[in-house]
Formats: C-alpha cells, structure tokens, sequence
C-alpha cells in the first residue's frame, strides 16, 4: 500500500476539518456579539447613577468612571473589553464586586436544568403527539391535537405561568409555586417553558410526517410486510427528523435566551433573573458576560445540528 510521503503534512479527515473550520467560525460570531452587547448596554445610562448613592458627590462619580474605565471614549473601552475577552476576562460586576464570568457561571447551572428538561418535554411529547396526530389525519383526535397547538402557540409565556401557578399551586397544592433544588420545584417552570416549542414541534412533527408518509419507500416498506410501529417509527419518523432537528436546535437557544419571563415568574434563580437584574442596575461586566455566554452555547448547539443531519441522512456529508 503506498504510505503517506515522507515529510509530507498529515492529512485530516474530512469530518474533523468541518468541525474546526465550524469552530473557527466562532471566533468572528463571538466578536460580533459582543460588539452589539457593548453598544447596546453602554446606551442604557450610566451605572454611577445607580450605584452610587445620590448624595455621591461629582468627585466620587469621577472616581467611579476612573475605577472602572468608563471615562475613556468607547472605541478604547471596547478595545480593552476585547483584549480582557480574548483572555478569557470578562470584567468584575460593578454591583457583586467578583468577576463577571464566576457570577455568570454561577447561575448557569439552574437555567440549564430548567432548558434541559423543557427540551426533554418537547422531544418527548412533540415527536409523540405529532406523530399520533399525523398517523390519525382528518379525525376528531387530529383536530383536537391542532386545536391545543394553536392554544400553545398563542397563549403569553408568562399568563401561562400564572395561570398554571393559580389552578396547581393555589386552587390543588401538587406543586410549589417558586423557588429551586427539588424536582417539585421544577415542573411548573419547566411545562411553562417548554409549552410553546411543544406546539411548534408537534405541528412540524405531524407535516413532516404527512408528507413522508406518502412517499414510495414507506409503500415499499409496507408491501413487504413491515409492521405499522417499525414503518412509520424507523422509516417515516427517522426522514421527517430533519427539518425538525433543525427547528430543536435553534429552541435549544432560544431557550437558555429566553427563560427570562419564566424564571422572573416562578424566582428561579437562573441565568435569566440574573441579566435583567444586571441590566436594571446597569452592570456592564455581567450583562456583557451572559450574552457572550449565551452566544457561545448556541453556536455550538448548531454545530451538533449540523454533525446530527450525517446521522440521519446519509445522503448529508461533511464537506
């Protein structure tokens, strides 16, 4: 067999090179993001006016700015941001005195908890009711299938919460209306988060399968005597997964992004509670931080998107 020329740079697989060619490209989605989160923020106010007490006098405000950069002009300010970023230093709150990423970080965990099991609620029940819908097209349980999609799409994140808080927590006392650490403590939050990605996977799960569903290969399938369960379940769902893989990682983003109303209704101490806290007291750093967090998370969720299309189809390659 003829080896590799002596000297000659090893060759990397093609998978591998979509992959860091996909991871290089976070560099500049990165940047980008943070651009817009330093304007955006810095457009705000000044947070010496939060901070400080309004007895501070006009010296102390200056010593403030002074302490924390924000008498330089904006270009430098981002400049030194940038540098701090590429080190992996994302500043020091202005209102918790410790480092923006650790103060981040810190919530990370609750409010991916309550994303993951949301998500988990979608799969389960999108791809399960969808699917029964499209297996019953035209009957009563079909339209009553798109009659709760249509609801849950509709109905407000937070009136849902309140109501869901209101029927289980106040009027049957099966779960606590707030706080966290328990599985009690998470089921409401969780179906209030998840109910709005589980109408819209549950109306793509059932037009995806129609239109599978009436393809040559499941008549195929089904004329050699393949089951009912195993057609629609390795061959019609499998097919039907791939726009709806697509719109999953793109809720899986969306989700740790805005968990904000859910977590503000039921005190969960998450991600979400912690920017629009930082964002009324005007902490640069921490908004900052979450927002190239954030970014970061659903970029490399639609890389896994990306990798999970080889899986499914076979026809989809790396290039």
């Amino acid at each position: 067999m003829a080896g590799r020329a002596p000297g000659a740079a090893p060759v990397l697989p093609a998978g591998l090179l979509y992959v860091l060619e996909r991871l290089g490209q976070l560099v500049p989605t990165v940047l980008t993001v943070s651009l817009i989160a330093f304007v955006l923020i810095r457009l705000s106010g000044d947070p010496a006016s939060l901070l400080l007490t309004p007895e501070a006098t006009e010296a102390e405000r200056r010593a403030f700015r002074d302490a924390h950069g924000l008498d330089r002009s904006l270009p430098v300010q981002y400049l030194v941001f940038l540098g701090s970023l590429l080190r992996g230093d994302l500043g020091t709150s202005f209102w918790q005195h410790e480092p923006a990423l650790r103060v981040v970080l810190s919530r990370f965990p609750a409010t991916l908890l309550l994303s993951a099991t949301a998500i988990a609620i979608v799969i389960v029940f999108g791809l399960a009711v969808g699917v029964v819908a499209a297996m019953f097209r035209g009957t009563a349980l079909d339209w009553l299938v798109m009659a709760g999609v249509g609801l849950g799409q509709s109905v407000a994140t937070f009136w849902l919460g309140l109501m869901l808080i209101l029927i289980f927590a106040v009027f049957i006392p099966l779960f606590p209306p707030s706080g966290y650490g328990t599985p009690a403590q998470l089921v409401l939050p969780a179906v209030t988060l998840a109910a709005y990605y589980v109408a819209v996977t549950t109306r793509l799960t059932r037009s995806g399968m129609l239109e599978v569903l009436g393809q040559d290969f499941i008549r195929t399938a089904r004329a050699k005597g393949l089951g009912e369960s195993a057609t629609i379940l390795r061959h019609g769902l499998r097919n039907a997964l791939i726009p709806i893989t697509t719109v999953l990682g793109l809720q899986i983003g969306e989700l740790l992004a805005g968990a904000v109303v859910t977590e503000t209704v039921f005190a969960w101490p998450g991600v979400g509670t912690l920017v629009l806290d930082a964002i009324t007291r005007r902490d640069y750093p921490v908004v900052q931080a979450t927002i190239v967090l954030i970014a970061l998370v659903f970029a490399l969720v639609n890389l896994a998107v990306d990798l999970v299309y080889g899986v499914l189809d076979p026809r989809v390659r790396v290039r």
